[in-house]
């Protein structure tokens, strides 16, 4: 199988032709047009403006407020640098719900923000879910998923605190934001004790 990293990534996503054979390459089906727009549900650093519309340069069309039931969010996937960073994740879990932000962008986007995260290749995965926002109305989305550790790792200080600052500038509610408070953070490299 062919992996593409950095540039080739980059240069292959801004082409749909070229993506699409890529993408099948990889056993995934790359639908509609550039032109058409989805839902993006983002549950960790892209609830951030910094990490979302910043870095990655994304420019949503719409965004609301909304959460994916029957999953809960996990720091179970290995980060950089190795023990002291644990990205989130989605768990399958029947009475779980997880809240984070829903953007409508368009397909062209999201197979640039697919290369950014590593889309297609042995990371995060792209699946759909049946979304809500917050007033009940059901939406299509797709969201990132990968095969996570059996334990929970530690997500970095600065990781959690673009999911805390995300949440909290998008809305979320406010168990969620306990939540996310509450969730302890790997100690830094330089830190005694």
């Amino acid at each position: 199988m062919i992996r593409l990293r950095g540039k080739a990534r980059r240069f292959v996503a801004r082409s749909w032709a070229l993506s699409w054979f890529y993408y099948r390459l990889h056993g995934l089906t790359l639908a509609g047009r550039p032109g058409d727009q989805v839902w993006y549900f983002a549950y960790g650093a892209n609830m951030h403006d910094r990490a979302f519309r910043e870095r990655r340069r994304m420019r949503p069309v719409e965004q609301r407020v909304g959460r994916i039931l029957g999953y809960r969010l996990r720091f179970n996937l290995e980060g950089r640098p190795k023990g002291r960073a644990a990205p989130a994740n989605l768990s399958p879990e029947a009475e779980a719900e997880v809240w984070g932000v829903l953007y409508k962008v368009t397909c062209r986007d999201l197979l640039r923000l697919d290369s950014t995260e590593g889309v297609p290749g042995r990371g995060y995965q792209p699946q759909w879910f049946e979304a809500e926002d917050r007033d009940g109305h059901k939406l299509p989305a797709v969201a990132y998923i990968a095969p996570g550790n059996e334990i929970d790792g530690t997500p970095s200080l600065r990781y959690l605190t673009l999911l805390r600052e995300g949440a909290r500038a998008n809305g979320l509610p406010g168990h969620w934001l306990q939540f996310l408070d509450s969730v302890k953070h790997a100690k830094s490299a330089d830190a005694t004790g």
